[in-house]
């Protein structure tokens, strides 16, 4: 199945590559060889930066798949997740040249975190709570915010999402978690390699 994406870039970065375009062709016009020079690379990185690159994704029903493109730095498990009692935690280092769009661990519905009394200190800033038709929960986390920036996300409360489909902008975010039930197998350890979609980091219990 293929993933639904922006042509080239995500929406978000096409304004900076107009804005880099726009000024390398000042610089042709302008016979300034240099600043051309220059405005083209700025272009290449923001291009690199921004892309939305179309993902396959597996055809793996009871799969949580990578949510970014990054290394696994470590796999646990924690007495007390986000919104379940034990969850297995999967922490991923997201590539800063990788996909700039999250996607969905698992097929679902989004839920509200605000709807439902957390733990004491448990609340995420930025958490996206999937429920699987298996009522298995899914909970995607990001921290370590570049310059502030924060994921923004691309869905909404009770919108329901395929496997692998697009839901945030990364923007400049360091690290991504997911937290699933304690029930299910993680396949993946720490220094995995991971691709947005394509890699399996669990299967959720449910036969």
């Amino acid at each position: 199945m293929q993933g639904k994406r922006n042509p080239f870039v995500a929406a978000e970065g096409i304004p900076f590559l107009l804005m880099a375009a726009f000024l390398g062709w000042l610089a042709f016009r302008s016979s300034a060889w240099l600043w051309m020079a220059i405005a083209g690379a700025v272009f290449v990185m923001l291009f690199l930066v921004f892309r939305d690159p179309r993902r396959r994704i597996p055809a793996a029903p009871l799969g949580v798949v990578s949510p970014v493109d990054g290394r696994v730095t470590e796999v646990e498990t924690l007495e007390e997740g986000v919104i379940q009692g034990k969850a297995h935690r999967i922490v991923i280092r997201i590539d800063s040249l990788g996909t700039y769009t999250a996607r969905c661990p698992v097929e679902g519905k989004i839920n509200d975190l605000n709807s439902i009394d957390l733990p004491s200190g448990s609340y995420p800033t930025r958490a996206l709570w999937v429920q699987t038709d298996e009522g298995d929960d899914v909970v995607l986390m990001f921290r370590g915010y570049r310059l502030g920036l924060a994921p923004r996300s691309i869905v909404r409360f009770g919108e329901r999402l395929g496997q692998g489909a697009r839901c945030a902008y990364l923007r400049l975010t360091r690290v991504a978690e997911v937290h699933i039930p304690t029930g299910g197998k993680v396949l993946v350890a720490s220094g995995d390699e991971v691709s947005a979609g394509r890699d399996i980091l669990a299967r959720l219990p449910h036969p």
